[in-house]
């Protein structure tokens, strides 16, 4: 009789494992909430799905055990991702690294994994709200639903996290995992737009700029930066460089720290250069009103609210403007300070940070250490990576590696070995 593998969520992650599962031999159900499977993965990308990213590196991921993520990914690389999608038919291009399929539609994506799904046989149910999981004995399991009970030897939990819960990322996950044992490090929203203080902020919605940002907390230190368009909003910033950095934000804000985002506006000018820069563009403008001294150097919204900031009447003709009036300008331009009051909500975010600690998970096959049998896989473990493709890279790893291991007949640790080599094809 075939291994009997039952797989609760019907995401990227999941999806991954069905197929690699299925492919193992084993008989596959995935368990999905919604009415239907994939949801998440058309949102990836702005709708064009960034796949995964050529660029593997460490710091791509945070977790609270930093060596935990390039555990996993050195066991399903990039190049592993590659060509499990070439052979289901999907052509990728490469753009300086970040790899989209050659339709840039993420439904292609979606598509290619549920008709591989249908082919292996893979059972899906929708529109299944779980009612409890258990452990039966060793390696049993048995999932009671609204639609009926199910019996499995093997169970890999692929719920996703509290983000987009549109996409049926609700959170339950956590709750299912901790009725095994495991400790959840709390979830905090990530890869989401940032809630600033200022009045001026509404004058600057829908302004993009170039700019460094960094994070720092209450005693000054910086705690993450990023560079590239930042997006000014009524109410904050968002943009990848928000994203990048909004983690950090939100655990220090969930710490009752005191969080601040500064701003440099100038980034190719260094501090000490921007006062010379100002006092020779002040000379050179001399017959201007302040009004326009820095028309072509910012967005004009943007200039305006920070001359104000800066004490400089709009009317007051440029070679009116004291040296004192350019030092606060300078500064402001180099360091704008601005209070952060808040992460957006579950809602607007791409991921969260948190989750399932992956101390009680092998990193080897992602079987739980604490209950046999049990897999762990996707945004529901203590990971997660930046923009760029990183996040489903992790998806579509831990949901190969833990269906390969379930699907074996053989015990799942420690024979689940390393994938690879793969040819390099892209």
């Amino acid at each position: 009789m075939k291994r009997q593998v039952l797989i609760v969520g019907g995401g990227a992650s999941g999806l991954m494992a069905g197929i690699c599962c299925a492919r193992e031999g084993a008989s596959v159900t995935i368990l999905e909430h919604m009415d239907r499977v994939g949801k998440k993965i058309l949102s990836t990308g702005n709708g064009r799905c960034n796949m995964t990213n050529l660029t593997m590196r460490p710091e791509c991921y945070r977790s609270s055990q930093k060596q935990f993520p390039m555990k996993v990914l050195d066991r399903f690389s990039v190049w592993d991702t590659l060509t499990f999608f070439d052979e289901l038919g999907i052509e990728t291009k490469n753009r300086n690294g970040y790899i989209y399929p050659n339709s840039d539609q993420a439904s292609s994506v979606l598509d290619a994994l549920r008709m591989e799904i249908e082919h292996l046989g893979v059972r899906v149910v929708t529109n299944c709200q779980i009612q409890g999981l258990r452990a039966k004995g060793r390696r049993q399991f048995e999932a009671k639903t609204d639609v009926g009970t199910f019996q499995a030897d093997r169970l890999i939990l692929a719920t996703g996290s509290r983000a987009m819960p549109v996409s049926g990322s609700d959170g339950s996950g956590y709750t299912l995992a901790k009725s095994f044992g495991h400790h959840i490090i709390k979830p905090l929203p990530a890869l989401v737009q940032l809630r600033c203080e200022g009045k001026f902020f509404k004058q600057l919605a829908g302004v993009r700029c170039d700019a460094v940002l960094r994070i720092k907390n209450s005693q000054g230190r910086v705690l993450a930066a990023d560079q590239g368009e930042i997006q000014l909003t009524d109410y904050g910033i968002s943009g990848i460089p928000t994203f990048q950095v909004s983690r950090y934000a939100s655990v220090a804000l969930d710490q009752k720290e005191k969080v601040t985002a500064v701003l440099d506006f100038l980034p190719s000018k260094s501090m000490k250069e921007i006062l010379p820069f100002l006092r020779n563009r002040a000379k050179l403008l001399s017959y201007r009103k302040a009004e326009d001294y820095l028309t072509g150097l910012l967005n004009k919204k943007l200039g305006t609210v920070i001359l104000k900031l800066a004490g400089i009447p709009a009317d007051l003709l440029v070679s009116q403007i004291r040296s004192a009036q350019l030092e606060r300008l300078g500064h402001l331009l180099k360091e704008f300070e601005v209070p952060v009051t808040a992460a957006n909500a579950f809602e607007q975010a791409q991921i969260c940070c948190g989750g399932v600690d992956t101390r009680e998970v092998h990193a080897e096959t992602l079987e739980s250490k604490l209950v046999p049998g049990l897999y762990l896989i996707g945004e529901l473990l203590d990971v997660d990576g930046i923009c760029g493709g990183y996040n489903l890279q992790w998806a579509w790893a831990t949901g190969a590696i833990a269906g390969r291991c379930a699907g074996r007949e053989e015990e799942s640790m420690p024979r689940c070995e390393k994938t690879g080599p793969v040819k390099n094809k892209k």
